[in-house]
């Protein structure tokens, strides 16, 4: 395998099968290559050692292989972290915060390892042309309220990719559906402008940065800050907390979840688009439990699929698709929930 153009490569030593393949799989989803995974006995058959940035070792017992901690440290200038915790079960809560904890040493040597999307590539998506028209908007939904408070929010959680496919979900979305949404997106402090503007030209929904006092109304979508973690008064009203998001980078995706789901309960849902890593894979269990709604972005529409195919390893997702197709499914969803309501008026009366 080619390591990505500038992207640093691992070297993965374990005496047990199955941790080499989820250290390697990790790895992967941080953009990594192994450029060795192998038995401890087979790495000292090497007189010349793979060039990598940094060695995993993790040895079901230290004690069975006493040759090769020298013959690592006498023939490789590269970190070696020692005793790596073996992985638990994929899918579960743990596995994902053993993944977030690898990250975590992973950056001590390393430096920043999540890919974010650069102020050229925003800028390409700024030149491009809005559609000529917006879908309509169902007959059987009434149109709503612009700027009043939002009865449904989705939570849009995204990274590497992320802004081209939310500009796609939007450019999909017809006017005036009853429903507000908070935008969570890891990218670079310094093109916060740039992504508001380019995602800020949309007639139908209006991307604004968070601002404290607000509540998120219908037709509004919610850029969150990186530098600080954002929560919702008892009025759902936006606070900015002095404090920065938990985690390796900002926005916590999965902080969002929690902070958003704990004022709105099972009328919180969340979309998870293109991504490197896994966040929101650790509160979408959480977030399931309200009975919300919890889509992905599909694997082939992707910029990377990481973090969407980690949300889908945990079991609680219910819909996968495109861009588009996402935004034709929540058009969908709300339309047979007015259907819904109306019956059940109906019956009533």
């Amino acid at each position: 395998m080619i390591a990505p153009a500038g992207r640093p490569v691992v070297g993965i030593v374990s005496d047990i099968v199955l941790q080499r393949h989820r250290l390697q799989e990790a790895s992967g989803k941080f953009g990594l290559t192994a450029g060795f995974s192998g038995h401890p006995d087979r790495l000292l058959d090497y007189a010349t050692l793979p060039g990598v940035q940094l060695w995993l070792v993790a040895l079901e017992d230290e004690a069975d292989h006493p040759a090769l901690f020298d013959h690592l440290l006498e023939n490789t200038k590269a970190p070696i972290l020692f005793g790596v915790d073996p992985a638990p079960k994929p899918g579960s809560t743990e596995y994902f915060r053993w993944e977030r904890r690898l990250l975590n040493k992973l950056e001590q040597q390393l430096g920043s390892l999540e890919e974010l999307d650069s102020g050229a590539s925003l800028e390409e998506l700024a030149a491009e042309a809005l559609p000529s028209a917006s879908p309509e908007l169902p007959h059987w939904i009434t149109p709503a309220v612009p700027g009043r408070p939002a009865e449904e929010v989705w939570i849009l959680g995204a990274s590497l990719g992320g802004p081209a496919a939310v500009k796609a979900f939007l450019d999909s979305l017809p006017a005036g559906l009853p429903v507000g949404f908070i935008y969570a997106q890891h990218i670079d402090g310094n093109f916060t402008d740039v992504l508001t503007r380019v995602l800020g030209r949309h007639a139908h929904y209006h991307l604004t940065t968070a601002k404290p006092g607000v509540q998120v109304g219908n037709g509004d979508v919610i850029l969150l800050p990186v530098e600080h973690e954002w929560t919702l008064d008892e009025d759902g009203r936006l606070v900015e907390k002095a404090a920065p998001w938990p985690g390796p980078y900002g926005p916590s995706i999965d902080q969002v979840l929690l902070n958003v789901a704990n004022h709105y309960g099972g009328r919180c849902h969340a979309i998870v688009f293109s991504g490197m890593g896994n966040d929101g894979a650790i509160a979408a269990p959480l977030l399931r439990a309200y009975g919300s709604k919890i889509w992905v972005q599909d694997s082939a529409s992707c910029g990377n699929s990481s973090m969407p195919d980690s949300v889908a390893d945990t079991g609680c997702s219910s819909f996968t698709g495109t861009p588009v197709q996402l935004a034709r499914e929540l058009v969908k969803t709300i339309a047979e929930s007015c259907l819904l309501k109306g019956k059940q008026q109906r019956d009533s009366a």
